[in-house]
């Protein structure tokens, strides 16, 4: 498998677990402040947004959300929708060429930083992965059902190809 394959099933990855999850959320019931799943919504929203704002960055866009959104579970569904394919559509364009060149870029601090296009590529999966660990954690602590998002699951399942 070569390096452009395991980045485009890493974001496959991605995209199956942030379905799970939300999946999970929904079934979990109201997601109203003051609800159990208010937190679990909040690390998705943000899951999604960062994922967004990450996505921006190598595309040289300025940040068109917050890294910390107000959560909202149907917007949360169909941003997750939208971003899977502007995530492998990104990956077929730049995976054409060197993914260890360099990108500047300013984070939402206002600082400066340059770091390789495969590092943050790694970075936004990794990202994602720890505060989906964040949301099992939390359903399991409020009595709920958190959705069962390891890779291995997602290809054993046939999820991930």
């Amino acid at each position: 498998m070569n390096l452009a394959d395991y980045l485009r099933r890493q974001f496959a990855y991605d995209e199956w677990a942030n379905r799970e999850v939300l999946n999970a959320i929904r079934a979990a019931g109201d997601a109203s402040p003051g609800d159990a799943n208010q937190r679990s919504l909040q690390l998705v929203s943000h899951i999604l947004a960062a994922e967004l704002v990450w996505l921006e960055r190598l595309k040289g866009q300025p940040q068109s959300v917050p890294v910390w959104p107000q959560p909202d579970l149907a917007q949360c569904e169909a941003q997750a929708a939208k971003l899977g394919g502007q995530w492998l559509e990104f990956l077929d364009l730049i995976t054409a060429g060197d993914v260890s060149q360099s990108i500047s870029y300013r984070n939402s601090k206002g600082e400066e930083w340059t770091n390789t296009i495969v590092d943050v590529l790694t970075h936004v999966v990794m990202h994602s992965a720890y505060h989906r660990g964040q949301i099992a954690t939390h359903m399991r602590a409020t009595g709920q059902t958190p959705a069962y998002t390891d890779f291995i699951h997602g290809v054993r399942q046939g999820r991930i190809e």
